[in-house]
């Protein structure tokens, strides 16, 4: 499978929030009732805070995507019916190796995620005990060693 990599339009920011609301609801069975909705109504200035990369499949449609900033993964969520081909890896990849990114936050309850990024060589370099909102959801500050971080973007 071919994975195309592209800028993102801000008319394609639909399509961004549902792949969000999607793979939130399949890995983030930590949150409570009513923070999905909190979060997904704050999706479009997240999203335009961000530098944003789609991956894309043979027919063009978005399956995944990437926001990062000064050197930070900020976001990247793939389409739970994508998942396991190597889309969040090539997206990964291409942050690190292309824009420059060596950090990302993650949230602590999110085994899943946690365990991808340790398992392309992040370590833990801190957490926090609420996110960026405040909420009650840890965060682990996570680092690539030996990245120096924005050095591309």
């Amino acid at each position: 499978m071919e994975i195309e990599l592209t800028p993102v339009t801000g008319t394609e920011y639909p399509r961004l929030v549902e792949i969000w609301e999607a793979s939130v609801r399949a890995t983030h069975h930590f949150l409570r009732p009513g923070d999905t909705e909190f979060y997904k109504a704050r999706m479009p200035a997240y999203l335009r805070s961000v530098r944003l990369t789609a991956a894309r499949d043979e027919a063009g449609r978005i399956t995944a995507f990437l926001g990062t900033c000064d050197g930070s993964i900020e976001m990247l969520f793939v389409h739970p019916e994508e998942r396991g081909r190597g889309i969040g890896k090539t997206l990964v990849h291409y942050a690190v190796g292309k824009l420059g990114c060596g950090r990302v936050d993650v949230n602590e309850q999110n085994g899943q995620a946690v365990g991808f990024y340790e398992k392309l060589g992040f370590r833990k370099t801190g957490r926090s005990p609420v996110d960026a909102e405040g909420r009650p959801y840890p965060i682990l500050h996570l680092g690539l060693p030996g990245v120096v971080c924005g050095a591309a973007e």
